[in-house]
């Protein structure tokens, strides 16, 4: 039973990270209730299906919510949750009569967790947009790049995820947390925009303080740096390099054997080219695994770069059970951890309604109701 154990939550139904962020907070107990329409055939143009991993952990009922009496099925659910996750555009919920207003005047302690790209207000609100959008406007995708190439995309893990998941789950969490204290409930607006440029925050200290260009691939943590990279190894394979600090930027330099050479200081940004190049040609001469036998687990802070299937498969991860399996799938194990009231894995992605009348049953709503409901094809 994990720590969210007993929190009950609605969300309904959309993509990419509405989703993700019930699945994390499913994963560490809460007891969510995805409502599916019973037109919707699955996630954007592909169906669900038990490979929709973000849909693990939780419960889902099919619900005619364009109707009046699946409205009220709707609010009957949310008279009984601590939080709701959303994440159409602005005014889509008000019109279908789930908007903030009529949800806390159900449940006046209800969190009502809204999730969008451009945020509920603004010049873009309404517009449509994709994580790379929200990443180009927030600085984020500007920075990521080598210098004199296009910007690159990191996946969409910095605008749904990082910025948008993460921070609607801080933010359903902090809210149901206030709640207990106010017994007030409140809406929780989190845009992607507003969360990627939050993860910004350190780059716009150190450009405050002369310690970062608005400019791509120059500086230490964006490829600028020869000692904060990738280099290509012998088999075509690569390595991760993150040698900053001054004693681990020495035991790179023996453990490659450039100590032996008069090199420029590390910090003289001048020198960085001809120092990257060094260390290029230098990585070329061992495949990954030889490198691994060098620096693996010493104070170089090294990595090789596994890939996607190669990480499940790391001693390191294994030991940790960082990846599970799961009813025969390789996934990622719920995160973070916690000592006494552990995360788990709930159940298996869910199909739309296949928890229809389970679900609707332990969250109160009476027998006779669900077979009238379902009789007069509101709920699947």
């Amino acid at each position: 039973m994990g720590p969210l154990s007993g929190y009950k939550i609605v969300e309904m139904g959309g993509i990419g990270p509405g989703p993700m962020c019930a699945m994390l907070l499913a994963d560490l107990g809460a007891d969510i209730v995805r409502i599916d329409r019973l037109s919707d055939p699955g996630l954007g143009s592909m169906p669900s299906s038990r490979n929709s991993l973000l849909m693990r952990s939780r419960r889902s009922v099919a619900v005619d919510t364009k109707s009046e009496a699946g409205r009220e099925v709707v609010l009957k659910l949310i008279e009984q949750a601590d939080g709701l996750i959303e994440g159409f555009r602005p005014g889509v919920m008000e019109r279908m009569g789930l908007g903030p207003d009529e949800a806390l005047k159900r449940n006046p302690k209800l969190v009502y967790g809204r999730m969008t790209g451009w945020g509920q207000d603004g010049p873009m609100a309404k517009a449509a947009g994709h994580d790379i959008n929200y990443i180009a406007l927030s600085g984020v995708l500007h920075a990521i790049g080598r210098k004199g190439e296009a910007p690159v995309p990191p996946l969409n893990l910095v605008g749904d995820f990082g910025g948008g998941a993460l921070y609607l789950a801080l933010g359903l969490v902090c809210g149901i947390l206030e709640a207990q204290k106010s017994g007030k409930g409140q809406v929780v607006d989190t845009a992607m925009v507003d969360g990627a440029a939050s993860l910004m925050t350190i780059f716009f200290g150190l450009m405050s303080a002369g310690n970062w260009k608005d400019e791509r691939g120059v500086n230490m943590l964006d490829t600028g740096a020869h000692y904060y990279g990738v280099y290509e190894t012998a088999d075509g394979k690569y390595v991760s390099i993150g040698s900053i600090e001054k004693k681990f930027y020495k035991e790179l330099l023996e453990r490659t054997g450039l100590d032996k050479e008069d090199l420029p200081p590390q910090l003289d940004q001048k020198s960085w080219p001809i120092l990257k190049a060094r260390l290029t040609e230098v990585f070329k001469t061992k495949t990954r695994d030889e490198w691994d036998e060098i620096m693996l687990g010493t104070d170089v802070c090294y990595a090789p770069v596994l890939s996607i299937m190669e990480a499940t498969q790391h001693p390191h991860n294994t030991h940790r059970k960082t990846f599970v399996e799961y009813e025969g799938i390789v996934q990622p194990a719920p995160a973070p951890r916690f000592s006494r009231t552990e995360g788990a894995i709930q159940s298996p992605p869910c199909l739309p309604g296949e928890h229809t009348v389970e679900a609707m049953r332990d969250w109160g709503i009476a027998d006779d109701t669900i077979d009238e409901l379902r009789n007069a094809g509101v709920i699947k």
